[in-house]
């Protein structure tokens, strides 16, 4: 017999044995029962990190809206009215938020953490951004939470057991309707609350649009606005030096824009301090974002 007949009869032999072993297997075996809960579970979690991803993919396209129109601040008269538009948009991303929260309850956040935060994070820009423009203060991880408060219907199975966590009322009304779920009088009360990490995330984000307002504002003649970026842009990098290496490693990494951003800004403080008087204010935009190009070679400072 040669070499190839050889595999090929030990490749049949392998694949008797395979059916056979296969034939062997009891569908009713606790084990294979067992294996077959695991696998729903694990699809069950993998389809709701999915609509995570999308529902935090939602929040960070609405974010962006948002973070666009509040620059428009520096080139109308009314600052209210975009205050109150962008106020309308973030009630909306909040409500995709109360999704996320619906999807969460009685589940471990940080299981599904990564699936959810870049979303958070763009909300926490966007909201912190608004916040600085109406009060110019930085909003507080306190405050954002507290606006994440959501009302929905509380609804059980109709388990014995289910009975046992809910009031007298629910338990007459469902044993009248005998239906598959019941909904009881009262709302249930939903919070999500952000992680320090994502705050401290989204106002890193926030210095680099609070640096393209600060050109936006000196191109429309706003000679004050950066002065005042700048001594809030010194704060937060202050705050985040405190850190330093012993946060978070995102945090850290956030730091080098900071820094990047709060150049930017102290960089156009000087010029329109020394050279002001020198260059027509028409011109000024312009030769800040020319200074800004040329800061961005420093990206390979540690």
């Amino acid at each position: 017999m040669s070499k190839r007949e050889d595999e090929g009869c030990g490749r049949r032999r392998r694949t008797e044995v395979g059916q056979k072993s296969e034939d062997c297997v009891n569908p009713d075996s606790a084990v294979i029962a067992a294996f077959k809960v695991f696998q729903q579970e694990l699809d069950t979690k993998h389809d709701k990190y999915e609509r995570l991803v999308k529902s935090s993919r939602d929040i960070t396209i609405e974010s962006k809206r948002t973070i666009f129109l509040l620059h428009r601040v520096t080139s109308v008269p009314d600052v209210e009215e975009i205050l109150n538009e962008a106020d309308v948009k973030l009630d909306s991303v909040r409500q995709k938020i109360g999704q996320i929260a619906e999807e969460l309850r009685g589940e471990d956040l940080h299981q599904f953490h990564r699936a959810i935060t870049p979303g958070i994070q763009e909300y926490v820009e966007a909201v912190s951004f608004h916040h600085f423009i109406r009060h110019r203060t930085l909003i507080s991880l306190e405050e954002i939470n507290a606006r994440l408060v959501f009302m929905r219907e509380n609804k059980i199975d109709q388990s014995p057991m289910a009975y046992l966590t809910v009031d007298i009322h629910c338990f007459l009304v469902s044993l009248l309707k005998a239906v598959d779920e019941v909904t009881c009088p009262g709302p249930c009360v939903l919070t999500f609350q952000i992680t320090p990490t994502d705050y401290l995330l989204g106002v890193a984000d926030l210095t680099g649009e609070l640096m393209r307002m600060c050109i936006s504002s000196v191109g429309n003649g706003d000679m004050d606005t950066p002065f005042l970026l700048s001594g809030f842009l010194r704060e937060i990098h202050d705050g985040f030096s405190f850190i330093g290496n012993t946060g978070p490693y995102e945090v850290s990494k956030k730091l080098h824009t900071l820094r990047q951003s709060l150049g930017k800004v102290e960089d156009a403080c000087y010029t329109l301090r020394v050279r002001g008087s020198e260059i027509p204010k028409h011109m000024l935009a312009d030769v800040f974002s020319s200074r800004a190009a040329h800061l961005d070679p420093d990206d390979a400072m540690p």
